[in-house]
């Protein structure tokens, strides 16, 4: 491959860098992708290394004594554009960012690191590449009359940790058609939340967004209540991850209150790890069926496809223009052509389009005309295409 994403890995020597490279290299091979796609440029060889006309992302370490290292080149990366992320270990009261970050990196966001923030950062470079999309978005799906409290203490932190939460009672507007948004909502999130209470399944409701995570093959996060029989609800789901619950996870072991109960501060730090695990194999698991649907559908159209180590499909045709067909989950978005491999096919091959290829299943009306209006009035060499007309515009392209 011509491209490869380079990590370039600043400031001291610390065992958090192996750990963050072992939890990347794990979450490359969850996304199908292979190791070769990455780089790794470290302080000693970024002279010989380190290539300015492709994609780059550095991770700046601390120091706990304040000694500063690679000033040279993070100041170089900074001046390029390039995006750096602190990573500092002492307590953030403390005045340890601070201390063990060099000013030039002050005005950067930085994450303190834990073990339990391991996932987060190698998500964070995976996005910073867009082999993950940036948008974190999350469903929450209960039963109100069982688990309200609980529902609502889980938006609030996830919210903190900067995801994109959906819960009914917060986030449909007034006016807005309520079981439709809840179906395009549930397209359009990387992982559901699913608070496994013992009544879940007598709500109609509650059995139909069951229904339809399994129908869209999209991973759940099941929080399964203490005392409750998680067999009646986990068969026939595709990604499923329960985490079974104690009475002790709940404050003063009250877990049967809809209005009071609460889960202990620790309880909510594993369910946050638990999402952020999850988020990228089940979007990878999602992304692989559709470019397996499409592609089965473009054989028996008598089509010539390439499935590339990307995860996007090339199509040469006879007239010499190329097409790529980028597998898009949820909303098709104009950054999912932003990747440094189809940004460089574009720019070396000015007869190539792009399509969006998507699952419209759920998608409100709305978007779906929104979107064919874009096809019709936009720039013609990217557009979107929905599952539903795959083999009818496959052939009538032919």
């Amino acid at each position: 491959m011509q491209y490869k994403y380079q990590l370039i890995l600043l400031g001291s020597e610390v065992g958090a860098k192996s750990q963050i490279l072992s939890k990347l290299f794990q979450k490359l091979k969850d996304l199908g992708l292979s190791d070769n796609i990455l780089r790794i440029v470290v302080a000693e060889n970024f002279s010989s290394d380190y290539l300015g006309n492709q994609p780059a992302f550095g991770v700046y370490f601390g120091d706990i004594d304040g000694k500063h290292k690679d000033l040279d080149i993070t100041e170089r990366l900074l001046k390029e554009g390039t995006m750096i992320l602190p990573v500092y270990f002492g307590i953030p009261d403390d005045g340890a960012f601070a201390k063990e970050i060099p000013y030039i990196l002050s005005n950067q966001n930085g994450i303190r690191f834990i073990e339990s923030e391991t996932d987060r950062i190698a998500n964070i470079i995976l996005e910073s590449f867009e082999l993950l999309r940036s948008t974190r978005k999350i469903f929450i799906s209960y039963r109100r009359n069982e688990s309200t409290s609980v529902a609502i203490q889980l938006y609030e932190a996830l919210e903190s940790y900067n995801y994109d939460v959906f819960l009914d009672t917060h986030t449909i507007g007034k006016g807005e058609p309520f079981q439709d948004e809840i179906w395009h909502r549930m397209t359009d999130c990387d992982v559901i939340v699913l608070l496994n209470t013992p009544k879940f399944l007598e709500s109609h409701w509650c059995k139909e967004e069951f229904a339809e995570a399994s129908t869209k093959k999209i991973g759940l996060v099941q929080l399964v209540w203490p005392n409750h029989d998680i067999k009646k609800i986990d068969s026939g789901s595709h990604i499923s991850y329960p985490l079974i619950l104690k009475e002790s996870d709940f404050v003063d072991n009250i877990y049967n209150n809809k209005d009071k109960s609460k889960l202990v501060d620790i309880a909510v730090e594993e369910i946050i790890q638990k999402v952020e695990s999850v988020r990228a194999r089940n979007l990878a698991s999602r992304q692989d069926n559709l470019i397996t649907d499409f592609r089965n559908i473009a054989v028996e159209c008598g089509r010539n496809v390439t499935v590339q180590p990307e995860k996007f499909i090339t199509e040469d045709l006879p007239s010499g223009k190329r097409i790529i067909y980028i597998p898009t989950i949820g909303i098709p978005q104009s950054t999912s052509c932003q990747s440094a491999e189809i940004r460089h096919e574009l720019e070396v091959n000015m007869s190539t389009s792009v399509r969006l290829i998507y699952d419209d299943l759920r998608i409100r009306d709305k978007w779906l005309k929104h979107l064919d209006w874009l096809n019709d009035n936009f720039k013609k060499d990217i557009l979107t295409l929905k599952k539903q007309d795959f083999k009818s515009w496959l052939l009538a392209t032919k």
